[in-house]
């Protein structure tokens, strides 16, 4: 079915092609990925825009001797079946399988492991560095999507990397930006041409002559910027000291080896523009890229089937109350950095166009965004990922929590994630977010909790964060009226003997099966911060031993939290703690993940039989 991909097992087999084939292989790896992800689930969109350029990239490029960093790497599909894991796929984001993005420790081709954005150009700008400071010909290769060049860490590399010299290759996917002019004959001549030995031989021995007479040379390279910015948009990556190419056909298989072997051979940072379709080469992902962005197993001819209903996600619950909370108070502001459809805000941003902000990959100023609205009386909402608000710690503490700013955030992946893996886990938010003054930190146990927590915090005065899971839970519905809850104060949800355990958000419902085999005592804490003081004492003293769990790693996080109260108040009780455990947890089931880390109910009722087999005392034992 495959008979050209089935010869390639490492990008050796593939230099060995003639060019002509690359164009056949293409179209393979193509169909290849389209049937593998539909097996899997996946990122399928981004990917099949990047086949050509992984094709030729590995082909013109001596990896893993020349290094490539994929930005983000869920466009790296392509590249890993190039790279001898083409069996591997089958298995792609489960556990034991090969990640949905670059790992060094998965292969020597994966020259740096990434997950979030705009990383790519600083990284391979520090191994080009390296490869100068060596002395060898290692070559580094920056491959970065239009999406990430709007963080703003790839201009802080660009800036550095135009002043170092240094034998960088930047390549710019671009697949949806506005700059881009149709790509055509002529702009692919261009790119030929300015990328080839004539035309840098050219340059260097005009600047040589023409430097005798300074005017001169200024006049020259003014003429030269003028040219080339009336056929592309260039001049702005020129001014940061790079060699502008492009743009060029990202699936012209011919155009893209030729310039890329043109490219090898040239001297000091070099930017080139490719231009691809996300979804190229199936028609359904074409149609509608954004929902083949990221995909679960589907019918590859008949594309995805639309969803039998079920049971809310988190993610909606926060998407219907952000309507129904805008609809009522004008000062609501919504805010993403680039997660519009995963954050749930898509409905806002069509019903309240006006007060929508999508401010691109961009996550310190997302919030600094928000400090500044707050400052005239807005109410803004900042909707982000768990692991995406770590790029932002900064803001958080400098913009918005030093100036009691109410800045409210709704942080979406709290805990494990699955497929994702480690780069994509919210498993660190509860331990960098309760040490910072003036906030307030919940975690809903339910759906319902969900919303009302999220009227509570729309209702502070100062800064605040509602974290919750993917995907659904327990299946509590709703209600529409919304009160706010009582801030620091969690609720006694069953009645017990001897042990208490202590729920932290979803971590309430596995509590609660655990409890009725151990006979125990819940409390559905509902805040990290400020702790429910009162109920914590209360049950240790009426308690053998307190238990808490929560959806996040154990040091400093809400256990600790616990902890931390009872020695304030000089009483020593006995605990247990459960939580994440202190290493990166890969990608896999979510389910079986957490039944790995002891946080389903069977694993509760395990960690805390064991801890009781271990006491001293007779009344800790559980028939």
């Amino acid at each position: 079915m495959y008979p050209l991909l089935n010869t390639i097992n490492t990008p050796d087999d593939l230099r060995h092609l003639e060019r002509k084939q690359l164009a056949q292989l293409a179209q393979e790896l193509r169909a290849f990925l389209i049937e593998s992800v539909s097996k899997t689930g996946g990122h399928l969109s981004s990917n099949l825009g990047a086949v050509e350029l992984a094709i030729a990239l590995h082909y013109v490029f001596n990896t893993p001797h020349d290094k490539l960093v994929w930005d983000v790497g869920h466009q790296t599909y392509a590249h890993k079946i190039l790279t001898g894991r083409r069996e591997a796929m089958k298995t792609l984001r489960m556990a034991g399988g090969p990640s949905g993005f670059p790992k060094r420790e998965e292969s020597p081709y994966d020259a740096f492991g990434t997950g979030h954005s705009s990383t790519s150009i600083s990284a391979a700008l520090g191994m080009a560095v390296a490869a100068k400071l060596a002395g060898t010909d290692s070559r580094a290769v920056a491959i970065i999507g239009d999406g990430a060049m709007t963080g703003g860490m790839a201009f802080e590399a660009l800036n550095n990397a135009g002043a170092m010299n240094a034998n960088l290759l930047v390549i710019l996917n671009d697949n949806d930006m506005s700059i881009s002019h149709p790509v055509g004959a002529l702009n692919n001549y261009l790119a030929k041409l300015m990328s080839g030995r004539f035309y840098a031989t050219m340059r260097r021995g005009g600047e040589k002559v023409l430097g005798v007479v300074p005017s001169m040379l200024e006049l020259a390279k003014r003429t030269e910027e003028h040219v080339k910015g009336m056929v592309i948009p260039g001049t702005l990556f020129e001014e940061f000291g790079f060699n502008y190419i492009g743009p060029i056909d990202g699936h012209d298989m011919d155009v893209l080896t030729t310039t890329l072997g043109n490219i090898r051979n040239l001297e000091g940072p070099q930017f080139l523009h490719v231009v691809t379709q996300k979804g190229k080469g199936y028609t359904h992902a074409e149609k509608d890229s954004v929902l083949y962005h990221g995909v679960d197993k589907f019918d590859s001819v008949n594309g995805i089937a639309p969803k039998a209903a079920s049971k809310p996600t988190y993610t909606q619950i926060f998407g219907a109350w952000l309507c129904d909370m805008a609809a009522q108070d004008e000062r609501l502001i919504g805010i993403t950095p680039a997660m519009c459809e995963g954050s749930g805000m898509a409905g806002f941003a069509q019903k309240f166009p006006q007060r929508f902000f999508d401010v691109g990959i961009a996550e310190q100023h997302a919030l600094t965004f928000a400090a500044g609205l707050a400052c005239e009386g807005l109410k803004p909402m900042v909707a982000i990922y768990s692991t995406f608000l770590q790029r932002a710690y900064d803001q958080l503490i400098h913009d918005i929590a030093i100036q009691n700013l109410p800045v409210m955030l709704a942080i979406d992946r709290g805990g494990l994630v699955g497929a994702d893996g480690a780069t994509h886990a919210g498993s660190f938010d509860l331990s960098y977010l309760r040490c910072i003054p003036n906030m307030t930190v919940m975690v809903p146990g339910d759906e319902n909790e969900c919303r009302q927590m999220l009227f509570t915090a729309f209702h502070l005065d100062t800064p605040s964060a509602v974290r919750y899971p993917r995907g659904c839970g327990p299946g509590v519905a709703p209600q529409k009226e919304m009160q706010a809850l009582p801030v620091g104060r969690g609720e006694l949800r069953r009645a017990g003997k001897n042990i208490a355990i202590l729920a932290f958000g979803s971590m309430l419902a596995p509590v609660l099966g655990a409890a009725e085999q151990l006979d125990a005592t819940v409390a559905n804490m509902r805040f990290v911060k400020p702790l429910d003081e009162k109920l914590i004492l209360n049950l240790a003293r009426e308690h053998d031993l307190l238990v808490t769990v929560e959806e996040n790693v154990i040091q400093g996080g809400a256990g600790s939290a616990v902890a931390e109260c009872l020695q304030y108040y000089g009483m020593a009780a006995p605990l247990l703690h459960l939580g994440l455990p202190d290493e990166f947890l890969e990608h896999g089931d979510p389910t079986q993940m957490l039944a790995a880390c002891g946080l389903d109910a069977a694993g509760i009722i395990a960690s805390i039989r064991r801890r009781i087999s271990d006491a001293d005392k007779p009344s800790f034992r559980i028939t």
